[in-house]
């Protein structure tokens, strides 16, 4: 049986069959007695949760509730700074940072009264594609343990799958929500960059860092995404633009839309069950009205490369500010420069110390030019390409992902593991919105995803053609058997 959306339970709250707190105290009894076998979370926000639900109980025997969030159990990747509750972005020297205030997104969610359950497992600093690079603890795939639920939003990914929550939310800096939904087979949007709020958000990537929701079904991410959209004076990259109702315009379907298949998607390296669901995905939405095209996009070869420039780089000047004086951990040494070294030394996993010293490198005197200036040229290609393509077709349909959930330590290899995000990064380098929707389960039963890419602040055509895909396919109601 699947478990209930997030719609269906405010439902059932205004119908006054199920009350919030009971619905928390059931979520809340699940993650006690599975998350010891998915590692979802790092912090269950008991307390605070059950005080939300008691007092989103209340609105609704008044007949006032906040609205079509209220009440709802919703997780949080541990990257998001939550007033008095430890936020430790996966890291070591994080681990007993207490932020003094909540995240704009968090902010507008505690108004939307949502019951926040907890703080989902990441990799460190968001910085991986499989959750294994945690300081804390792998998370596990709830379609099959032996395997990774993606990354670096693994743990809200898994805690929507596994029925841990009704919906999360997470980043998406080259793919980081879209790739582990489609591994875990949920949905998992990232929105326009600037669409929504990154202040509070602990940055990875400033230029690429998208805050982005996980869901069942294509209304609660239409849901929860219109809960967090929205101009932030407090965000100087915040998009002031107006919020349009995103659950209504999921209603018109996709005849007359033209969707374009970029042949750069379909290439080499392709798992070819992949291949076959997602071309059967695209034929449905030629079935419901949709005119499909042809479309190229020549740079998407390079866009792995480019990411892996940019993004450390950016990682590089944002990750300086942990050095032991202001906040985080602190190791002594016998000045300020060691005391940095030791605190980066112990604070800092593998994967980080890696991005760190490749984004480093590109910035220095000598190569900036060459890799950095380069890799910014590259980005603004990428770029035009999708234009062009915009010019002909109203969205873009693809695979998420070149392969399914692989098991844990499959990809110690860094190159293999950052392939996985081949089909993601480039709507991520250009700050489009993009979408995967579960599109079907290879012959061993793990989850595949259609990806479909929009047009700049277009998420309502995005949602509304990946809402007539949900609605013509069965695949929103599997779960996987945890228990």
């Amino acid at each position: 049986m699947a478990a209930p959306t997030i719609h269906e339970l405010t439902a059932a709250f205004a119908r006054g069959e199920q009350s919030p707190v009971a619905v928390a105290e059931s979520y809340l009894a699940r993650i006690d007695t599975l998350d010891g076998r998915v590692g979802a979370y790092l912090t269950v926000m008991r307390d605070e949760a059950l005080s939300a639900a008691r007092a989103s109980e209340a609105r609704y025997r008044a007949g006032a509730p906040l609205g079509p969030l209220d009440g709802a159990p919703v997780a949080l990747k541990d990257v998001f700074c939550t007033r008095g509750v430890r936020t430790t972005c996966g890291s070591r020297i994080l681990e007993s940072f207490v932020p003094p205030y909540d995240a704009t997104m968090v902010e507008r969610l505690r108004t939307a009264g949502a019951v926040i359950l907890g703080k989902t497992n990441m990799d460190e600093f968001a910085m991986g594609s499989s959750t294994e690079h945690s300081a804390f603890h792998v998370t596990r795939n709830p379609w099959d343990l032996t395997r990774v639920p993606g990354g670096s939003s693994g743990g809200s990914a898994a805690a929507v799958a596994g029925g841990l929550a009704a919906g999360a939310f997470g980043t998406d800096t080259g793919g980081s929500v879209r790739q582990p939904a489609a591994f875990c087979g949920v949905v998992g949007l990232k929105p326009t960059y600037g669409r929504v709020s990154r202040y509070g958000l602990i940055a990875f990537a400033s230029s690429l860092d998208h805050v982005a929701p996980f869901a069942l079904d294509i209304v609660d991410t239409a849901l929860l995404l219109g809960a967090v959209a929205g101009h932030d004076p407090l965000d100087a990259t915040s998009v002031e633009a107006p919020v349009p109702d995103y659950v209504a315009a999921l209603a018109g379907g996709v005849k007359g839309l033209r969707i374009g298949v970029p042949d750069e998607y379909f290439g080499a390296g392709l798992d070819p069950e992949i291949d076959r669901a997602v071309r059967a995905a695209i034929d449905v939405l030629r079935d419901r009205g949709a005119t499909i095209e042809r479309v190229s996009l020549p740079s998407t070869a390079y866009g792995v490369a480019t990411y892996y420039i940019v993004a450390p780089a950016e990682a590089s000047s944002n990750l300086a500010r942990y050095d032991g004086v202001k906040y985080g951990l602190r190791v002594p040494g016998k000045d300020l420069i060691d005391m940095a070294s030791r605190t980066r030394a112990a604070g800092f996993g593998a994967e980080v110390k890696r991005r760190i010293m490749l984004g480093t490198y590109a910035l220095s005197a000598g190569y900036h030019e060459a890799y950095y200036g380069q890799a910014q040229k590259v980005r603004t290609l990428v770029r035009r390409e999708f234009e062009a393509a915009f010019a002909r077709v109203d969205l873009l349909a693809a695979p998420t992902t070149p392969g399914v959930a692989f098991t844990h330590g499959d990809k110690a290899d860094p190159l293999a593991m950052y392939m996985n995000d081949v089909y993601t990064i480039p709507a991520s380098m250009t700050g489009l919105p993009a979408v995967s929707v579960p599109c079907g389960f290879n012959a061993a039963g793990l989850p595949i995803g259609l990806q479909l890419i929009g047009r700049a602040l277009d998420e309502p055509t995005l949602l509304r053609a990946a809402h007539a895909y949900e609605q013509a396919t069965p695949w929103r109601h599997r779960s996987p058997a945890l228990g």
